[in-house]
């Protein structure tokens, strides 16, 4: 029964303020990753799924409201992703609901995540302060939007556009801020910036320009966009490092940021302009 058409997305749903981990719904993983031809086993990469949440508030034993910015750290072999109105909706379930300090809310969301995702998930609670004085970062590497392509299929991402030289082998990171894909149960748009960083054929910068556009009317979680990015680069590259991520657009108040990569660590969780 955990399949998304029984999730809360896209339905109308009750609003409520008192602590109800039950409103939390996993999804599995290994539908997506079999239609990728993987599994928990095969899986070509690690990596993080970053969820950072703008509106979570709760009171304290006085009474007094809190605003805080909680920051989820999801591992990408988790059996299970967390889907996201259900997430709203559990985190809403805090708004008037007593935690002692920002402390005992953090082992709260630790366990119920944990839980839900099936491995641990890591929390971090931060002040508006905090926040405030990491500021804003810009991706690393080279843009390519402003490069000259002519596109006219939105419908599927289109693989066979991706253009290398194998004959000479390059490092670089190359990032793009046109992704955008559609939510696959209720067609809203999903808007990303997207980061790729490898050590390969040498990558056409226009080809993957053309390649990540072809996403824009692709119905797939944000999880599952960038882990078919990061198959179709690896297939075509045959890297010997690869790593790529996106920074999505927050919608209700969370923002999810997929991290896959064949390195030990994942780049830290920091906002773009859009965030």
């Amino acid at each position: 029964m955990n399949s998304v058409e029984h999730s809360p997305l896209g339905k109308s749903s009750e609003y409520i303020a008192t602590y109800s981990p039950e409103l939390l719904f996993p999804i599995p993983r290994a539908t997506k990753w079999a239609e990728l031809g993987l599994s928990a086993d095969t899986l070509p990469y690690r990596g993080v799924d970053y969820w950072n949440c703008f509106e979570l508030s709760w009171l304290l034993p006085s009474g007094k409201p809190v605003v805080a910015i909680g920051e989820f750290s999801i591992p990408a072999d988790s059996p299970n992703i967390i889907e996201s109105k259900s997430f709203k909706l559990y985190l809403n379930s805090l708004n008037q609901s007593v935690f002692a300090n920002s402390a005992e809310l953090a082992r709260v969301l630790e366990k119920d995540l944990s839980a839900t995702a099936g491995k641990p998930v890591a929390v971090q609670i931060r002040s508006l302060d905090e926040a405030a004085r990491e500021g804003l970062i810009a991706l690393p590497g080279t843009c390519i939007d402003d490069l000259d392509v002519s596109i006219s299929n939105y419908a599927a991402p289109q693989p066979e556009l991706l253009a290398c030289d194998p004959a000479r082998i390059v490092e670089q990171s190359l990032h793009s801020h046109l992704l955008k894909s559609n939510c696959p149960v209720t067609g809203q748009p999903d808007w990303g910036s997207v980061v790729v960083e490898y050590r390969g054929a040498a990558l056409e910068p226009a080809s993957l320009l053309a390649y990540l556009v072809s996403f824009r009317q692709h119905a797939d979680f944000h999880e599952q966009c960038v882990e078919r990015i990061f198959l179709d680069l690896q297939k075509r590259l045959q890297p010997e490092y690869l790593t790529v991520y996106a920074r999505y657009v927050r919608r209700g108040g969370l923002d999810i940021n997929p991290y896959r990569t064949t390195l030990d660590e994942v780049p830290a969780n920091r906002r773009l302009v859009r965030q």
